[in-house]
């Protein structure tokens, strides 16, 4: 029996035309109807209302599919009943593990497929964008130019400055990567630091986070939001970074202690933060990091760049094949460590 693959989210037919031609083996399934129309390119959670009869249909087409490319957003709570058949599922996202568990297919047999790595470049861009920002002193050019005045002032450069990236997996070791180019000092914590990092000066442990914070002028976090990193960044750690240095979150909200953290940049003990992503999201608009200058916030929107839908289409093809062949998958989620 032909296995039958479901795409539950948007993809440009160019490049499930690709998918096709390179694994005829699979019957993709694509009904753009169906699935929600991207709001902006590479969106795959775009909301989408079914008229009764084409519910019908997409109820029909999960009930026989053997793989889904994407989750079902329409369909979290009930999917496992309405597509027991269902072996795997390719996601677009690569901090997945929450959801999983979250939603108790960790339970049912199911292997998970991640997208990491194709989010790599555009998160570490990020990251270098906002140090580039707040080393250059943009908040003071962009206030300077809305009053229309003209004042010198100086800067630094990232030469020199030390950044801690908290989780070196595929993200963390792109972003060690991109500093040390800017020579910069990179230093970086990681379950297993018997062995060297490329573009790393020095490893911690997990629980080393207390000898990292006071040397860094510049904190990326890039781990995993598993049950050890939840609250990892509470008001202790905080307190510990220097009141000239700058937290990147590109994680999940849930791992800092937002409340902490605002208060500190309220207060000047936390020079900035650049915030991909917060808790709760979306960040409700009356909080006060929406208002303060020395805050980035880029709207859950970091990793979303125009190369995504094609990267994601090459891992999703190499996948399919070693599916077939009974070979291990790219970037198979632990359902127990949950990355």
């Amino acid at each position: 029996m032909t296995l039958k693959a479901l795409v539950a989210s948007y993809l440009e037919p160019k490049y499930i035309a690709r998918i096709r031609r390179a694994v005829p083996e699979i019957e993709l399934i694509y009904r753009p109807d169906l699935i929600g129309a991207p709001r902006f390119q590479s969106d795959h959670t775009a909301p989408h209302e079914r008229t009764p009869a084409q519910e019908a249909e997409w109820r029909d087409l999960l009930a026989r599919a053997d793989i889904l490319f994407d989750f079902d957003h329409t369909h979290r709570e009930d999917l496992p009943q309405l597509a027991p058949r269902l072996k795997w599922i390719q996601a677009t996202s690569a901090g997945i593990g929450q959801f999983v568990k979250g939603y108790g297919y960790d339970r049912l047999g199911w292997i998970f497929t991640t997208s990491s790595g194709v989010h790599a470049r555009p998160l570490a861009e990020f990251c270098l964008m906002a140090m580039l920002m707040f080393v250059k002193n943009y908040a003071l050019m962009d206030q300077q130019k809305r009053s229309a005045t003209w004042r010198r002032f100086h800067n630094s450069e990232l030469r020199g400055k030390t950044v801690g990236i908290i989780g070196l997996g595929k993200i963390g070791r792109e972003l060690a990567q991109v500093c040390k180019g800017f020579g910069m000092r990179v230093i970086g914590t990681r379950r297993d630091t018997s062995q060297t990092v490329e573009a790393v000066d020095k490893l911690y442990a997990p629980d080393q986070l207390a000898e990292v914070l006071p040397q860094v002028d510049f904190l990326a976090l890039c781990t995993p939001h598993t049950p050890e990193t939840d609250g990892l960044l509470d008001a202790h750690c905080i307190g510990l970074l220097r009141p000239t240095a700058v937290l990147i979150n590109i994680a999940r909200g849930a791992i800092v202690d937002q409340r902490a953290m605002t208060a500190a940049l309220q207060a000047g003990k936390l020079a900035g933060a650049a915030l991909d992503v917060t808790d709760p999201e979306p960040l409700p608009a009356d909080d006060p990091l929406w208002r303060l200058p020395n805050v980035i916030i880029s709207h859950h929107s970091a990793s979303t760049a125009d190369t995504e839908n094609d990267k994601l289409t090459d891992l999703f093809i190499r996948n399919l094949r070693n599916y077939l062949a009974g070979a291990p998958l790219e970037n198979q989620l632990d359902v127990e460590k949950l990355y």
